[in-house]
Formats: structure tokens, C-alpha cells, sequence
């Protein structure tokens, strides 16, 4: 079995308009965000084999985020390939995964993210699958499930959404 989390940037800051999108950073809020979610990643005891970060500032200061609840000797590729990336090209680079990497995280971007999420969760709880489809915010997490043996095996509805989670679900 694979599992394959996929995790939006936290929340980025507009404030500097001098600023490539590129290199906007996340703002207070979402730092707040990525706090929250490395908490959960934590308590879940969710340690991928392999981190995939998009290169943008906001992608990687996620990173910094929920890196820190995580076994330090985790491998982490950053892939300007993964700034706005399609669902297609998302699957393709998963694709070219080593077949013993069994978890991988992804911290990337909207609207590839989402929609590849959608595409692979061919099954799911159907409160989750409805929450992640129509809206899929800063910080989210999917967790999905699939019974592949290679990552080139993966397609469309060839996984099961496991767990959709927000920050705002993790604020108490």
C-alpha cells in the first residue's frame, strides 16, 4: 500500500506588492496554520518516507512548519517543478517515485493540488470527499490510500480520500 499526503502552502502574505508571487511569505495567520498542522502530523505519528516541496517561499516555510514535528532525517526534494503544477504534472513526478518510498508528502499549490486530489480519490467517506471538493483552504491536508504497488500504477480514482483535515478543524 501507498499513501500519499497532500498538503496546501499555509496562508501567504499579500502585503509586499513589490514581491513574485513566488516569493510571497506566509503571513502571522499562517504560520498559526502550519503550527496547528504539524501538531496533528505529530499526534497522527504521520512521517512520510519522502517530502516533495515546491520551491516557492511559501511552500518551503511551510515545510519549516511541520518539518519540525517530524523525524529529522526525513528526505526532502525541493522541486521548482511543483510551483504551479498540474494535476498531470503532479501525477507524473509521483510517478518517477521510487518504488520503496511506501508514504510521500507533497506541499504544493491550488488549483493542481486539489484537483489531483479529486481525480485519485475514487473512493472515500463522503463528508470528507464533499468538504475537500468544495474547498480545499490553505493548510489542508489530504490523506489518501491506494493499493498500488508502484507509483506509475496510480491514476484517476485509484486511491481512497482516508482523511481531509483544516487548520480551522484543529482549533480549539
Amino acid at each position: 500500500m501507498k499513501i500519499l499526503y497532500l498538503l496546501r502552502h499555509a496562508k501567504s502574505s499579500w502585503k509586499d506588492s513589490s514581491l513574485d508571487d513566488f516569493d510571497r511569505p506566509l503571513k502571522k495567520r499562517g504560520r498559526r496554520a502550519g503550527k496547528l498542522m504539524a501538531t496533528y502530523l505529530r499526534d497522527q505519528g504521520i512521517s512520510p518516507d519522502l517530502i516533495l516541496c515546491s520551491a516557492a517561499k511559501r511552500a518551503l516555510q511551510t515545510l519549516e512548519c511541520i518539518h519540525q514535528s517530524m523525524d529529522a532525517n526525513i528526505p526532502v526534494e525541493i522541486k521548482e517543478e511543483l510551483y504551479h503544477a498540474s494535476p498531470k504534472g503532479l501525477l507524473e513526478r509521483l510517478a518517477r517515485l521510487d518504488d520503496g518510498v511506501d508514504q510521500v508528502m507533497v506541499i504544493g499549490h491550488n488549483p493542481g493540488l486539489e484537483a489531483l486530489a479529486a481525480n485519485l480519490a475514487g473512493d472515500a467517506e463522503a463528508t470528507s470527499l464533499k468538504r475537500m471538493t468544495s474547498k480545499y483552504p490553505t493548510a489542508a491536508l489530504a490523506v489518501l490510500k491506494t493499493s498500488v504497488k508502484r507509483w506509475r500504477e496510480l491514476g484517476p480514482g485509484g486511491a481512497r480520500l482516508e482523511q481531509f483535515v483544516c487548520p480551522r478543524d484543529l482549533e480549539s
